[in-house]
């Protein structure tokens, strides 16, 4: 039996999953939380298989929920949903540590082999995903500034986009106000922006964020 755990922050959503999942001889939902610090929480107390994360939830968001897990439980299989398109988040999460990444409205036969492949140990590589990584081997794939970012200032680059400051940043990711600041810069480098405004309406233009 594989069990399953998800972590989004909307009731109807997780009532979906859970409706669908439960309906599978070989699954069985066994808890649900709405948010990264309750995803946190239930990672290191509970047992099971499979761990479906929604990437963007208040607070906590699910990149950071994913960096926080794979510190503790770098081999807890983690399917990352989101309705962002692939090209927006997929390399990034794969990078992070993530066992697969699934469009919410993906077609649910889908959903469940994902879910059984990745509680195998093994990656679930979708075709678009796929597809991807293929042009990203290529000498003349184009990759969009934010594909550059390491790990940590991409969680920095989604918070300040989303209006937080450098000291509530500091606070969520538990370091000095100072190595936020380094990060920005450097991520300001990198993108060729200059003002949080102009961080804003990259993402917002970028779909990476709502």
């Amino acid at each position: 039996m594989i069990r399953v755990a998800i972590a989004d922050d909307h009731k109807i959503v997780r009532a979906g999953f859970k409706h669908f999942i439960s309906g599978q001889v070989d699954m069985q939902m066994v808890a649900e939380v709405g948010n990264g610090q309750q995803a946190l929480e239930l990672a290191r107390k509970l047992a099971f298989d499979v761990l479906l994360l929604d990437i963007s939830m208040p607070g906590q968001s699910g990149v950071d929920t994913l960096r926080s897990i794979r510190m503790t439980q770098p081999d807890l299989p983690i399917l990352v949903l989101s309705s962002f398109p692939e090209q927006q988040y997929a390399t990034s999460m794969l990078r992070l540590g993530a066992h697969g990444y699934l469009r919410k409205d993906c077609d649910p036969e889908e959903l469940l082999l994902a879910i059984r492949t990745v509680s195998l140990g093994r990656r679930y590589i979708s075709t678009t995903v796929g597809e991807l990584l293929a042009n990203g081997l290529g000498k003349d794939a184009k990759i969009e500034p934010h594909e550059e970012l390491s790990d940590r200032e991409l969680q920095v680059f989604l918070r300040l986009a989303a209006g937080e400051t450098v000291s509530e940043i500091a606070q969520r990711l538990s370091i000095s106000v100072k190595t936020v600041s380094t990060y920005r810069t450097r991520l300001m480098e990198k993108l060729q922006l200059k003002t949080n405004s102009d961080l804003t309406y990259y993402a917002i233009k970028n779909c990476l964020i709502t």
